[in-house]
């Protein structure tokens, strides 16, 4: 006998019977035309017997036809087919929203009414980074959503979501972005050109940002954003250079270094204390004697822009990278040095043996006197 010959509710009670994925899949494509057919003018109990056939069906494919590509086929297929329906039954929609395979969870997670700010937010928390992309290429996000993807830190999220001009981002979310853009040149041009950017954050961004995310930055600002930015750009620039500039008075540092030294408590832990704390004058002097070198060799080298000229006296002082990064975080009183600086200059690093070290340090001294 034909399913024609069947009403649907016979013809579901037949298939789930019969227990075979493939006339379960068969049915859900009955039922799904019957429910799009009319779904705007179902009424709320209507669209209740319409979630309970669905989910009785999908119980059965999932349950007896776990491994059964067509099966999964079918369940995407309804997914892609009620994602963008208002009227879809909410637990249904729930339910396909949290299936790990994303192309089932995915239409629905991108696109669904049906998905309320707390579903979102618990899917954001639980699943894993194709369940939070799927989210954060949907065409509106409230903050308590975007707070919960760019807490999960994963880059590719980030970087959608910041792309998305539908997703409002609280301060705090972009106090998240402008520090993994620290590391992404990516991430740090979608974010610095974001309007909602604050500015205190934008310069924070583009304090750290190199030359290169600066001038991407420029050529991709909106005409409206374009002279907030170049603004922003001098007074990164320039507030990194007085900061470094400044005159300092090592005086009392340099008692200090010279009675730990007497002490025999002049080390490279020491040393790092000093520049943890961002106690400059202390860290300077510290560096200079460790390195047998002096202040007026070393200050030079911590005022630079250029960071690399620095790592010559560390070498020589046979610190190891944490100590030296700290040294370079250092020259700053807020902010450190960029992500993607400090992995090049940690290459470096490694490279410089410590005799071209003290070679360099010994021509420096003879071109200084």
């Amino acid at each position: 006998m034909s399913n024609t010959d069947f009403s649907i509710a016979e013809e579901v009670e037949a298939a789930i019977a019969a227990g075979s994925a493939e006339k379960c899949s068969a049915t859900v494509e009955r039922v799904t035309a019957l429910f799009l057919a009319s779904a705007g003018s179902y009424d709320e109990e209507q669209i209740e017997l319409f979630g309970d056939v669905f989910e009785r069906l999908v119980n059965a494919i999932e349950l007896r036809a776990l491994a059964d590509i067509s099966a999964r086929i079918a369940l995407a297929e309804l997914s892609n087919q009620l994602a963008p329906v208002s009227q879809a039954p909410a637990n249904l929609i729930r339910r396909l929203a949290r299936n790990e395979e994303i192309s089932i969870a995915g239409p629905v997670l991108t696109e669904s009414p049906r998905l309320s700010e707390n579903d979102l937010v618990e899917i954001a928390k639980g699943k894993g980074e194709k369940h939070l992309l799927a989210i954060a290429g949907r065409w509106w996000l409230q903050e308590i959503v975007t707070d919960s993807l760019l807490a999960r830190r994963f880059p590719s999220v980030s970087r959608r979501l910041v792309n998305n001009p539908g997703a409002r981002v609280s301060a705090a979310g972009f106090t998240l972005l402008v520090a993994q853009a620290a590391s992404d040149p990516e991430l740090a041009v979608a974010t610095g050109i974001r309007a909602d950017l604050p500015a205190a954050l934008r310069t924070q961004l583009l304090r750290g940002a190199t030359e290169a995310v600066r001038a991407r930055l420029l050529s991709r600002a909106p005409s409206y954003l374009f002279e907030e930015i170049r603004a922003a750009i001098s007074a990164a620039s320039s507030g990194v250079e007085r900061e470094l500039s400044r005159e300092r008075d090592f005086s009392t540092a340099k008692v200090l270094v010279a009675c730990l030294k007497k002490e025999g408590e002049l080390d490279a832990a020491t040393l790092s204390g000093f520049a943890v704390q961002k106690r400059y004058e202390e860290t300077v002097a510290a560096l200079a004697e460790l390195s047998k070198s002096s202040i007026e060799i070393v200050r030079p080298l911590m005022q630079s822009l250029r960071s690399d000229g620095i790592l010559v006296p560390c070498k020589a002082a046979g610190l190891d990278w944490q100590t030296v990064r700290a040294v370079l975080d250092c020259r700053f009183s807020t902010g450190v040095t960029a992500e993607a600086e400090a992995a090049e200059l940690r290459r470096q690093y490694a490279l410089l043996t410590t005799e071209n070290a003290q070679r360099m340090l010994n021509l420096w001294k003879v071109r200084r006197h």
